[in-house]
Order: C-alpha cells, then structure tokens, then sequence
C-alpha cells in the first residue's frame, strides 16, 4: 500500500468523500481561497499581472452562483442519482421562495375607500408574517418537499419522456397558481418583497460587522450560501454514498432489473423526488431573497431548463459537477459581456455582438441564448460528464505525467 498510494482497497475507501489526505488538503486550499475572495481581499493569480477578488457585480453574481448550486444538486439528485426526467424544477423552486416570502415577507396595505361607509380602510394587498430565518427557510424546503411526495406516486408509474412531460405540466399548473393566488404572491406585474434574511437579529441584507470584520450585505449573503452550500453539499454525497445512493444508481442504470433484486422502486423514487423538491425549494427561498423582490411570471419553463444545463454542463450524478454548472451558467451573461468589450491589437474580434438591443449582428442576451443552447448540445455531442468530466481527463493527466499516454 506504501508503493500503490492510489489503490482502492476496500469498499468503504472507495465511496470515502476524500480518499486520501490529498483530497482534503486541496479542498481545504479551495475552501480557503473562496473565503478570501468572498472577503474582498486580493488574491494573486498571476503575481504582478493579474489581481482579482469578488467585488461589486460580481460578488452579486457569485451570490447568485452560490444559491443556484444548492438547487442543481438537488435536480441532479432526482436525475443524476435517479435517473428520472424532470422539467418541473421551476415549480418547486417557486413554491420554495413564494412560502419563504410569506413566512419572512412583509405584510402590504394600502388605503381604499369602503363603498358602503365611504371611509378608508386597510386593505392587505399580499399577507407576510416577518418570522426568522430560522424558520421560513425549513418551511420553504418542506413545502417544496411536500409537494414532490404528491408528485412521487405519477413519477412510479412513468419515466423517460412520459415522466418528462408530466412534470413539465407542473411548470404550467405552478405558473397559473402563482398568477391567480395574488394576496400570496402579489399577481403578475407587482409581485412581493421575499422574506427578510435575518437569523436570531442578525440581518444578511444590511451592510455590518461581524466579529470586527466589516461586510458588505453580498458579503453575509455569499458566506450564507457558502455555509449551507457546504453543508447541503455533504448530505447529498453522504445520500449517495449510502444505501440509498446504491438504490437510486441501480434504478437509473436497470430499473427492472434492480426490481427484480428485491429493491423497492417505489420507495426509492418518493425519496429522490422529495429530496431533490427540498433543495429546490430551499434554493428558490435563497435565491429571490437575495434580490429582495419575487414576481409570479419568474418560475416559468425557461428556468427549468436553466437547471438542467447547469447539471448537464456541470456533470451529471456528481455534486462537484452540480456545483461546476451552476457557477458556469450564472457566470455566462458576465462571460459574454466581457467577449462583446474585447480587443485584440486594437481590433475587436467580437464586433458583431452588440451591448445595444437593437445594434450588431446579434445582441447580449440573443448571443446568452446561443450559447446557451449550443453548450448543451457541444456538452451531450463532445463530454457527456461535462465540466467534471474535463476535470477528470486532466486530473488524470497529472496525475500519469510523463506517462500520460
């Protein structure tokens, strides 16, 4: 073993979350550099040339990036782990942030005129209940997780492109739901304040300090995400490492043979779909309230789809891809915006992207779409594994160099 320390021995080194002290060491050095540019402070990536730290829009973005990981894990759960077609994601993702908007949201009135008295009364426009963090974000989670139990019993009985459409109906059933209940959700064109990110006093939305160190709200609101990105991120690794994991992995790859073993189908699939509906629905409460306001029209197809390219990009039936997908994605339209300003030997080789709506051979958000869609095809064509699968190949490499061929 002292000659060969790669070599799996046993079971239990080979599903180990780190397999060696390498593993943890390079996860702590990640860890380590993500908090510092979470912090603000500058981290040399290329000493004397290049600086850079999360600062501004970009901290913003990477907040974004932060909770949007949290619910690709939770679709790569269902169709990673599970192997089970969902397009419903944007569902559960809007009941998550709608029950946390009610639950920490603020209450809105307004003044009317009572027909019958001629006076003004107080009319509640959309109800909040302004309770902690402590509690909507759980609540947000469970009933998210409630919904895909009533969901689970269709998702028995189908799969592949049958199961595919069924929760793609949810997407539509969960549009006009949002758009009619308006006391809850605001009704399309207003919509609500999200619920308050305050836990025991302390608020994630207001600049302050923090043990002597200032911070911006960004600030608390990424080290937030990061925490229970963290921790939300082992729970689905130690889920598929355990008997569970090995059920859902049969399912995936043979499902009437692993009936045929004795495994409960049934069973496992409410598991995964109630699993992946709670991180969705804990994603969605984070996501929307970072940005302070929730509007009913948000949680429609396209975003659905969003989900699935982080997993196909990022890899499927990992949590490290999950996480490479997320960040890609919400990292795009910044992407692009910085090919569209670009120079090269005084000549822009991007010139027919245009920041204008109306200007260029193509605007930014018609190039994001491009993208966007052609990513997905070059990532299923060229690396089903996505981004984790290149990791993989030049992990490898390294890791053979010089006998790398």
């Amino acid at each position: 073993m002292r000659l060969r320390p790669g070599l799996v021995a046993d079971y239990r080194s080979d599903v180990a979350i780190f397999r060696s002290n390498v593993q943890r060491f390079w996860f702590a050095v990640l860890l380590v550099a993500v908090v510092l540019l979470g912090l603000g402070g500058t981290l040399p990536l290329i000493p004397g040339l290049v600086d850079f730290s999360l600062t501004g829009d970009l901290l913003l973005i990477a907040v974004s990036a932060v909770f949007a990981s949290i619910g690709a894990i939770g679709l790569n759960i269902v169709t990673g782990f599970a192997g089970q077609v969902s397009l419903g994601h944007a569902f559960f993702l809007g009941l998550g942030a709608f029950t946390g908007a009610v639950l920490g949201g603020s209450e809105v009135t307004r003044q009317v005129v009572d027909l019958s008295t001629g006076q003004f009364v107080e009319k509640t426009l959309v109800v909040g209940y302004q309770l902690d963090l402590s509690i909507w974000l759980p609540a947000a989670g469970l009933v998210a997780a409630l919904a895909g139990l009533i969901v689970a019993p269709v998702a028995f009985r189908l799969r592949g492109l049958y199961l595919a459409f069924v929760t793609l109906g949810l997407v539509f059933i969960g549009d006009h739901l949002f758009r009619e209940a308006s006391i809850l959700t605001g009704g399309v064109g207003v919509g609500r304040p999200t619920g308050v990110p305050s836990l025991f006093g302390f608020r994630f939305d207001q600049d302050g300090e923090f043990f002597g160190i200032f911070l911006e709200k960004e600030q608390k609101l990424f080290f937030l995400g990061l925490v229970l990105l963290i921790v939300l991120g082992f729970v689905a690794k130690n889920l598929a490492r355990s008997r569970v994991g090995r059920a859902l992995a049969a399912i995936r790859d043979r499902d009437i043979a692993a009936e045929m073993m004795g495994i409960p189908l049934a069973r496992y699939k409410m598991i995964a779909f109630v699993v992946s509906s709670f991180y969705a629905g804990v994603a969605g409460a984070l996501l929307y309230s970072a940005i302070g306001h929730l509007e009913p029209g948000t949680f429609n197809l396209l975003l659905s789809i969003e989900f699935i390219a982080m997993v196909l990009i990022g890899g499927v039936s990992t949590v490290s891809g999950s996480i490479m997908g997320a960040v890609f994605i919400t990292f795009l339209p910044k992407m692009v915006k910085w090919l569209a300003g670009i120079t090269v030997f005084g000549l822009d080789p991007f010139f027919f992207i245009s920041d204008s709506p109306a200007g260029g051979f193509v605007n930014l958000p018609q190039m994001e779409l491009i993208l966007f869609g052609g990513l997905i095809v070059v990532f299923l064509i060229l690396e089903p594994l996505g981004l984790y699968g290149i990791w993989i190949r030049i992990r490898n490499y390294w890791k053979a160099w010089p006998f790398s061929y």
